[in-house]
């Protein structure tokens, strides 16, 4: 038996394409978001207060959470911080 291979694990555990790449963004985006909060040296409550949600909110966030996040949300704490998203579509394979 050959086991199947996936491009992410979200290809592998999500039931369909659009749910895997909707996944895909949350999951960037949270670890932008958290990747920034870390190198600005805040605390939960300080980013909380900076991103327009509460401390629990960026625990959840910082702990990995995706699926409390849709992509609307993640995107306005993204803006909140001072950061510009860029997006690309392409072709998949």
């Amino acid at each position: 038996m050959t086991a199947k291979r996936y491009d992410s694990v979200w290809d592998a555990i999500e039931d369909t394409p659009g749910a895997a790449e909707n996944m895909k963004i949350r999951s960037m985006l949270m670890q932008e978001l958290d990747a920034f909060i870390k190198s600005a040296g805040i605390t939960q409550s300080e980013a909380a207060r900076l991103l327009g949600v509460t401390q629990p909110r960026v625990s959840d966030l910082t702990r990995g959470k995706v699926d409390l996040f849709s992509i609307d949300a993640l995107v306005n704490m993204v803006t909140a911080a001072g950061l510009h998203l860029d997006l690309h579509v392409r072709r998949a394979n």
